[in-house]
């Protein structure tokens, strides 16, 4: 089994009106294909490169309310964006997730001109996750959620 999927879809829209909306985390609960996105803590409204971060709070059955830290890991304006969520504060879900390590995956768009619209490559990569009892959760999202929500942030471009 691989450590990542990715979907890839042509959509009808820009980059740059793609890019525009992936670099604002305020932006995200509109596109959340997963549904667990419920907001961005303040300060974290626009991203503007790499080591950025911003802290979204999320809800998923298993942990209920919680946040996670995203720091910004890829940043090429109009054509790459990706963060690497980790819990947030990392030791503040003890109760729930026990020692486990809740970091090491990443989310990372890529975006590429076709014709009138935009290739766009969402990749969702565990690979990097090195704890064995975090590594046992993965993968927490489908393909299907990563389509929709590049289905998403493509109507929402519009």
């Amino acid at each position: 089994m691989s450590d990542q999927i990715q979907v890839s879809k042509t959509v009808d829209a820009s980059p740059e009106q793609m890019f525009a909306l992936l670099s604002q985390p305020s932006r995200h609960t509109e596109f959340d294909g997963a549904g667990m996105l419920r907001g961005v803590e303040p300060g974290g409204e626009n991203v503007s490169g790499t080591g950025d971060e911003f802290i979204m709070n999320m809800n998923q059955d298993a942990l209920g309310d919680y946040q996670m830290k995203n720091v910004v890991t890829a940043y090429e304006e109009n054509r790459k964006i990706g963060w690497a969520p980790s819990l947030h504060p990392l030791d503040g879900y003890k109760d729930k997730v026990g020692d486990a390590q809740a970091t090491g995956h990443t989310y990372t768009w890529e975006l590429e001109p076709a014709g009138s619209g935009t290739k766009v490559t969402q990749t969702y990569d565990w690979s990097g996750v090195e704890d064995e009892a975090f590594r046992g959760f993965f993968p927490m999202l489908t393909e299907d959620q990563l389509s929709e929500s590049i289905d998403k942030v493509a109507n929402a471009a519009k």
